[in-house]
């Protein structure tokens, strides 16, 4: 008679996940659930959500750092080295902030961490050999100066009357229809973008250099190829075509520079004293560098169920992505 042998425990994959499976934002089920997507909205913009702090923070960077339009009638460098200056400073308070906080200092040690593998260092893979070196190098130069670019452009186009800009004064329904309207279209931006970035050449020699980032702090997030940081913030384009207000322009940014950088943090939560735990990660996102072919888009947006890329972060979910993966090299 022989032994059986005992079953290898299952690899954990995960040191902490939020309520799985995963749901994307109930605008588009069918049929239609009003009432549901009220409730999300309500969630989604309470005062602790991040949504609201990055609406915060635009209007504070509007109001109080920003150039005037008059004086970006003309391209010059000073009002465009303010704003540089400005998005450098709003980077190293929050990424770097993020940073020291949460994998530096280990202010709440694993609570709420999604991986538990570290920071790579000697990795050839990155600049300097060393991934927060190399995601602090591609995020504060290229991708700063792209933000940058962008923004400037915006503000030049303003104060030259190429883009139609409205008050709140002259259509506040308008005005505040697009504040929920730019998440989705953020959204949808980033889905095609990130859809094209991982076809062919594409993928080898632009969008892999973020993905080196298999586990990601909050300097992953712009850290990438600077064709990719180019066209990221491609979305503000939109602005040439509709009539919006400068606070909009820099909701949209914003859901880059500051977007970006906390939810690719690593944690879902940075606990603030005992009792008030402030949301921070994306599990969503978070399983597409882990996984690589599936949530290409955002939970606010339903690109990825309507194209089979959704992964819920369950068991099931994981057995989806690896029979995709499967048809996919049996047909190469």
């Amino acid at each position: 008679m022989t032994d059986t042998p005992t079953p290898r425990p299952k690899r954990q994959l995960w040191n902490y996940t939020p309520q799985l499976p995963l749901q994307l934002a109930p605008y588009w089920d069918w049929p239609l659930r009003p009432l549901a997507s009220v409730k999300y909205l309500l969630a989604s913009w309470n005062p602790i959500a991040q949504r609201f702090f990055i609406l915060l923070m635009a209007v504070v960077v509007w109001t109080w750092f920003t150039p005037d339009l008059e004086r970006t009638q003309t391209l010059a460098f000073d009002w465009i080295f303010e704003i540089w200056l400005r998005d450098l400073v709003i980077l190293l308070i929050i990424a770097g902030g993020l940073h020291l906080a949460l994998w530096k200092y280990r202010v709440q040690d694993d609570d709420y961490r999604y991986d538990m593998r570290p920071m790579m260092k000697g990795a050839r893979a990155f600049t300097f050999r060393n991934q927060v070196w190399d995601n602090m190098f591609w995020t504060l130069g290229p991708a700063l100066l792209f933000v940058t670019f962008w923004e400037a452009l915006m503000w030049y186009a303003y104060a030259n009357g190429w883009a139609r800009m409205i008050t709140f004064e002259s259509n506040p329904v308008w005005f505040l229809a697009l504040i929920l309207l730019i998440p989705i279209w953020a959204g949808f931006h980033f889905y095609w973008l990130h859809r094209l970035l991982h076809v062919g050449k594409l993928y080898t020699w632009v969008h892999s250099w973020h993905h080196r980032n298999i586990n990601t702090g909050p300097w992953s997030g712009l850290a990438m190829h600077p064709v990719e940081s180019f066209f990221l913030l491609f979305d503000t384009m939109i602005f040439f075509l509709i009539a919006a207000n400068p606070l909009h322009v820099l909701f949209l940014i914003f859901h880059h520079l500051i977007g970006a950088p906390t939810s690719h943090a690593g944690f879902e939560h940075v606990k603030i004293g005992k009792r008030v735990n402030l949301p921070m990660g994306d599990f969503f996102h978070q399983l597409h560098h882990r996984f690589f072919d599936c949530n290409y888009g955002t939970w606010e947006t339903p690109w990825d169920k309507w194209f089979n890329t959704f992964h819920d972060g369950s068991d099931d979910g994981n057995e989806l992505v690896k029979e995709r993966r499967r048809k996919i090299w049996s047909t190469n």
